[in-house]
Order: C-alpha cells, then sequence, then structure tokens
C-alpha cells in the first residue's frame, strides 16, 4: 500500500485555508496564543470542515498514506490552521484506532510545544487507550514522568472523554508524580482531568483529592472539585 504523503490532499487543505484567511482575526488570535506562528484567522469550525472535505476529496488510500500526510502537513505548516487541519486528519475512520499513531501524536506534542496542540490529540489518544489499552497504558505511564511539560499534561489529559471506561490506577498514576510541579498547565491538567471525571465518579474524585492533603495545589484542587461538594481544604 502507498505510504507517501498525499501531496493533493496537503495542497487541497493549505489552498482552502487561505482562501478563508481573515487578516484582522489572525492578529487577534496570534496575540491570544501569545505565539510567533502566524495565524490564517480561519475559524476552528471553518478548519475541521477543509480538513473533511479535503479527505473526501482525495481519499486516503491507507492508514500508512494517511500517517505520511498528517506528518506532512504538520512538519510543513507555516500557520497554525494547518497544523489544526493536520490534527483533524487523525479522526479519520483508518487512523483513529491505529495504535502506529502513537508517534505521530507524540510528535505533534513535542514540537507543537503548547497547551492546544497537545490538547488537541489526547482525545485521540483516549481513543487509543480504549482499543489498545496494556501498551498505551504503559506509554502514558513513562510520559508522566518526561521531562517535557506538554508530554507529561497528554498523560494528565488523556481520559477526559473516557467517563465510565476511565481507568482510576492509570489516573493516579499520570497525576501523582506530577502534583509537586508548579507549572500552571501542569496544575490547570490535574484538576481538569479530575474534574471531568467527577461528573461520572465524584466520589472517587472527593476521596482522592482528600488522599493527597496538601501535596495537591489549591489550583488543582479548586478545578477538580468544581460542581462536586467541597472537601474541607488541608490545614
Amino acid at each position: 500500500m502507498d505510504t507517501a504523503a498525499d501531496q493533493e490532499l496537503i495542497a487541497a487543505v493549505k489552498g482552502a485555508l487561505r482562501e478563508l484567511a481573515n487578516p484582522e482575526r489572525a492578529t487577534g488570535a496570534q496575540a491570544y496564543m501569545r505565539s510567533t506562528i502566524p495565524s490564517l484567522g480561519v475559524r476552528v469550525p471553518d478548519v475541521r470542515r477543509i480538513a473533511a472535505r479535503a479527505a473526501a476529496d482525495f481519499p486516503p488510500a491507507s492508514a500508512g498514506q494517511l500517517r505520511a500526510t498528517v506528518l506532512e502537513l504538520w512538519r510543513t505548516s507555516t500557520f497554525r490552521e494547518e497544523r489544526y487541519a493536520a490534527i483533524d486528519l487523525t479522526g479519520h475512520r483508518l487512523v483513529a484506532r491505529d495504535l502506529d499513531m502513537l508517534p505521530v501524536y507524540e510528535e505533534i506534542i513535542r514540537t507543537g510545544a503548547w497547551w492546544d496542540f497537545a490538547d488537541g490529540v489526547s482525545g485521540r489518544i483516549c481513543g487509543l487507550l480504549q482499543a489498545h489499552r496494556a501498551p498505551v497504558s504503559a506509554t502514558l505511564r513513562l510520559w508522566s514522568h518526561d521531562p517535557d511539560r506538554w508530554i507529561r499534561r497528554a498523560s494528565i489529559t488523556s481520559q477526559l472523554r473516557a467517563k465510565k471506561d476511565t481507568d482510576t490506577a492509570l489516573l493516579a498514576a499520570v497525576i501523582e508524580p506530577n502534583l509537586a510541579d508548579r507549572e500552571f498547565f501542569i496544575r490547570k491538567a490535574i484538576g481538569w482531568a479530575l474534574r471531568e471525571y467527577g461528573k461520572t465518579a465524584p466520589k472517587w474524585v472527593e476521596a482522592f483529592v482528600a488522599r493527597q492533603g496538601p501535596a495537591m495545589s489549591a489550583l488543582s484542587r479548586r478545578e477538580a472539585l468544581r460542581g462536586i461538594a467541597a472537601v474541607p481544604a488541608p490545614q
């Protein structure tokens, strides 16, 4: 099967994005993201529509070709929306449960090095975890100790959509090594992950937060318990 990137699909994405460029909105978007990566000012729903249209017009021949196309689009992107489109393409049925996508997501997280890219693939990683629990769980446990804060954030947010299928042992295992981290994006991720699971199992989250005591930051604690009856703050 063809594993070379589909240049027509990539060109279609880039061309359609440029047609919708809005310089005024781009200035605000780049300032909001606090990024040196230029923006085209294309709205996220439009980016998703463009990626879906391009994939329909130029259907990937195989999972391997789609992986190559995603990476080529990601690596050659000069605008933030092109990177968003690359992430959107990873939702295609050919690779939705493809374990070989895990290194692709890792590259996106490491080279993107910002919260929107890390969070953009967290749902995809959740899908891989449900389909390949043992190998993905092992990888996420390793990621939770990685020097790269975005890789660690991804390990923490990897089960945001899991709900009743959340692996609580894994959730605890990726959070606990990061409790002492003073980085805002890590503390926020801890609270976010717990808050989402709290919608399914509030008692588990309450008990977990209580067990951490003062080891958990006030920010993580506040975010985790939002919407849940308050657990007394540690003295």
